[in-house]
């Protein structure tokens, strides 16, 4: 269906196949019988010829229109088997679809006027059908035909139309020119923003982006608050078909008996980022900012003795030490003396433990430990001075009381992370040989091209997901800022620069945005990082973040942007404010009559029919369409302002033979084949990436 007149008519009867039958009977008389038109056998059949190809051509453009009016009411399904979904490694596919142009603003603007009416909604004997189904479903000897009625198959003229809501004419309108429709990948590194309302198939549409990611080869990194046990096994599924289950690894604090272990400030570049990824998570407004000052101070103090110790720090042990510093002082003093200090230094603590008065006890130490008192107390009067161990007796000179009531705003965030399992899971004991349950860290999954789960179980504990959540963002903004600087390959043997391909899928990301989340869409592209965002609405945003800067910034960095139905009218607007206006054609009819002048003249009045086109400007897209599309289609703004109009494909009905059963098969296959972090040169080197990709 061209448009080669001004106004374009579609709604309208299918014309043109009066004259493909007009055309198919005249060649039919031509070749049966060409004396009846008085032509030659040879004449005849030409004319036969260009005859019947008029009829085809013309029961062709008949048949579009046809066409376009059944894909008005109701679309054909659009199914797909997981593992027929097409992987490149150049583009990255969305469904099927076309580039949403003035044309398409003009057919959907056409079919609001009140006179095709006929053409968009269902006749009368649906609507008839529909209240059949339900008044004979009780009625004995009349349910057979109720079920009949409310069958979809191709025999029923009135089956039902597909539960997906909205208005298929979003798709319609373009379904001649819908085609397989691609993202180029170079786009990704600028992050996606996905939006759309519960159950409309976000879901769906992160499958289909994670499954390319995995077959391609590419680190893939998946998000989930919710824990979705089907995402979960979709997850696994594509893993196991790409062959990369030996790298699969699932982090879930809803099943933490099959879960992977995780320390979120075990691996760092700097010392002093354990204090920032612990104490970020704290207030930072008014008289709270103080407190997180302080709190960064005594959490840096504590890691850089316990790594000075030769321990890896983690929740616990931070939580630990916070409240009770003096068994750390003790001893790190203990290793840090014996190098500084007379041979006979222990004896001179010991003394001054044993003869210590309470009276001669500065009141700040007071309620201290003795053995810790003596060793400050030594260390003064010898004039002896290391970072760590003036740091260490700083926090315990605080008067007790006083150290307690500074510190206590970090107590809740670290009980929040050291409760129950779930410090078996975020603090690991690296030196438990008896659990089966291997420990990672972000460097050795991106190192070996791993694909990672992380179930964060919010609907059971929102506040502990969204602590657990934010550590692993921090954490993978600091691996972020170590690749930038030296590449995936530092201190490898022969090892060269180069940047991995990282896929965060963040489903449900509201309820785990921060401050963590601002620098990894920002700064982590760089860096092969490549963002998916999932969300219901902007507002759940701005929310959480509390500053519509901050969440403006946000939305800043995302620059493709994939609109499934929402119900927030301003939500919606994200998308149709950056949309141009277009010129919308109306054909305006115009009748009327003049009585004539000239009482002599045998003329009493004149008439005259006119239609005239007018042209007005409206929005190439408005909010009201956004929020009427169907389950499983989308908008979609990518590629520097081109908007298309997708349609999502829905999983067959045919059973996947790589889906797992069930979680239990999950644990028990990664029981099998995990491989802890120390033998991760092991695995299969990652595909190198087309050049062309590298680039940022």
């Amino acid at each position: 269906m061209t448009a080669r007149y001004p106004v374009e008519a579609l709604l309208r009867p299918p014309v043109e196949f009066y004259s493909a039958g007009v055309a198919a009977m005249a060649a039919t008389i031509a070749v049966s019988a060409p004396w009846a038109l008085m032509m030659t056998l040879g004449i005849a059949w030409a004319a036969g010829a260009l005859l019947a190809t008029l009829a085809v051509w013309r029961a062709r453009q008949g048949w579009q229109i046809v066409r376009y009016h059944r894909s008005l009411k109701q679309l054909p399904t659009f199914t797909m088997r997981s593992d027929a979904i097409p992987v490149s490694r150049r583009k990255l596919y969305l469904g099927r679809g076309f580039r949403w142009r003035q044309k398409h603003a003009q057919r959907l603007r056409d079919t609001i006027r009140p006179e095709v009416q006929h053409y968009v909604e269902p006749g009368p004997l649906y609507h008839w059908a529909r209240r059949k189904e339900i008044a004979w479903e009780a009625t004995p000897g009349l349910r057979l035909l109720a079920a009949m009625l409310a069958t979809r198959s191709w025999w029923n003229p009135v089956a039902p139309l597909p539960a997906i809501g909205g208005k298929p004419i979003l798709h319609a309108v373009g379904v001649d020119e819908e085609e397989d429709t691609y993202l180029d990948l170079t786009e990704r590194v600028g992050h996606t923003l996905v939006l759309g309302t519960t159950r409309v198939g976000k879901t769906r549409l992160s499958e289909l982006l994670i499954a390319q990611d995995i077959r391609r080869g590419e680190v893939t990194i998946v998000i989930d608050p919710k824990g979705d046990a089907e995402l979960l096994r979709r997850v696994y599924a594509e893993a196991r078909r790409s062959g990369r289950t030996d790298r699969f690894y699932m982090f879930h604090l809803g099943y933490p008996e099959h879960s992977a272990r995780y320390n979120a400030v075990g691996s760092f570049g700097r010392i002093t980022e354990v204090a920032t990824r612990t104490s970020r998570q704290l207030p930072s407004e008014g008289n709270s900012a103080a407190f997180r000052e302080f709190a960064w101070r005594f959490v840096n103090i504590v890691a850089q003795a316990r790594v000075a110790l030769g321990y890896r720090p983690n929740y616990d042990r931070i939580l630990r030490d916070v409240t009770n510093i003096e068994p750390l002082l003790i001893e790190y003093y203990e290793h840090w003396l014996p190098g500084v200090a007379p041979e006979n230094w222990r004896d001179e603590v010991d003394r001054r433990e044993a003869n210590m008065n309470e009276r001669q006890v500065p009141r700040n130490l007071q309620g201290r430990d003795k053995r810790a008192i003596a060793m400050v107390l030594y260390v003064k009067e010898q004039g002896l001075s290391d970072a760590v161990a003036d740091g260490l007796r700083s926090a315990m000179e605080y008067d007790k009381t006083y150290f307690d009531k500074i510190v206590a705003s970090l107590l809740p965030l670290m009980e929040k992370l050291t409760t129950g399992k779930t410090a078996e899971l975020i603090s690991p004991d690296y030196l438990d040989t008896d659990d089966p349950r291997p420990i990672f860290d972000w460097r050795s999954v991106i190192r070996a091209g791993g694909i990672v789960y992380v179930g964060l179980d919010a609907q059971a504990d929102a506040d502990v997901a969204a602590a657990v959540g934010n550590s692993m963002f921090a954490d993978l903004c600091s691996v972020a800022g170590q690749l930038y600087k030296y590449g995936q390959d530092k201190g490898l043997p022969g090892g060269r620069t180069r940047m991995p391909t990282v896929n965060l899928h963040a489903d449900e990301f509201n309820e785990l945005i921060g401050d963590e989340f601002v620098p990894l869409l920002n700064k982590a592209g760089g860096a092969g990082f490549q963002v998916t965002a999932y969300t219901q609405t902007w507002s759940d945003v701005e929310a959480r973040i509390g500053n519509a800067a901050k969440a403006g910034q946000i939305a800043g960095n995302l620059n493709t942007l994939i609109m499934l139905r929402v119900k927030e009218y301003a939500t919606a607007e994200m998308l149709t404010a950056q949309l141009p206006d277009v010129e919308i054609f109306s054909l305006m009819q115009v009748s009327g009559t003049n009585d004539a002048s000239d009482t002599e003249s045998s003329q009493h009045f004149s008439s005259r029919n006119e239609d005239r086109i007018s042209v007005t400007e409206a929005s190439l897209l408005t909010p009201a369409d956004v929020i009427s599309l169907p389950k499983g289609q989308a908008f979609v703004l990518m590629e520097g302002g081109q908007l298309y109009k997708i349609r999502i494909p829905l999983p067959s009905g045919e059973a996947d033979p790589d889906m797992p059963a069930s979680l239990n098969e999950i644990a028990d296959d990664m029981e099998r084949i995990y491989a802890t972090g120390d033998t991760w040169w092991q695995a299969p080197p990652v595909p190198t990436p087309p050049a062309d990709r590298e680039a940022d």
